[in-house]
């Protein structure tokens, strides 16, 4: 998660991205046949049935997110490939008739299918790159996104909040030893010095 650069609390890109009948926030959204126009293609809109929008619409999850606020972006954002997020990790059961459509239909993954995680590293074959193509590689990025229990997912989350995850993660990350240990910058007062030195570095990017 990134971190959160606006003062209102919410995201720049929810900010920006509010041109569709000029919408700014979830509860603005009430009537449902205006909700999507005919070129759209998200999965907000081919799962988010009438129906569905009906017995969810004045709901909210364990941790006070609204289900506007779940399709909120794939409303706004007419051109959204998805456009539905889940709020906290309650709104998936509490708004399921909607979420499992959207990971059946994306991800071909089933309520009653089974999520099997391996974290070893053993058995992976690197590729056999040639002196040319190992040459055009300047760097490679990893990235693995984890969410903290105890506090909402994107959509739903405060500043305050935000800066809570922020302090737990540095917290974190303060006690990593050998390889592992590093520095952290915050993009928050980051100097141009610094800045022009991770980007060049490829840590930090445009």
């Amino acid at each position: 998660m990134g971190p959160c650069k606006s003062k209102s609390g919410i995201a720049e890109t929810q900010k920006k991205n509010t041109n569709y009948m000029g919408l700014t926030n979830a509860d603005q959204l009430s009537d449902f046949d205006t909700f999507f126009t005919a070129e759209s293609k998200s999965a907000c809109k081919k799962c988010c049935t009438k129906e569905i929008w009906e017995e969810y619409k004045d709901q909210k999850c364990s941790a006070g997110v609204s289900f506007k606020t779940c399709i909120f972006s794939g409303i706004a954002n007419q051109d959204s490939g998805i456009g539905v997020y889940a709020g906290s990790h309650d709104a998936y059961k509490k708004f399921n008739k909607l979420f499992d459509q959207v990971i059946q239909d994306y991800h071909n993954h089933g309520p009653e299918d089974m999520h099997v995680s391996d974290m070893s590293a053993e058995g992976l074959e690197n590729a056999d790159f040639s002196a040319e193509d190992s040459a055009m590689v300047n760097s490679t990025r990893i990235r693995v996104g984890r969410n903290l229990d105890g506090y909402p997912l994107g959509p739903g989350v405060t500043k305050e909040q935000r800066l809570e995850i922020r302090d737990l993660v540095v917290k974190a990350c303060e006690t990593f030893e050998g390889e592992l240990k590093g520095k952290y910058y915050s993009l928050d007062g980051m100097s141009k010095a610094d800045s022009d030195a991770l980007t060049a570095d490829h840590y930090l990017f445009k």
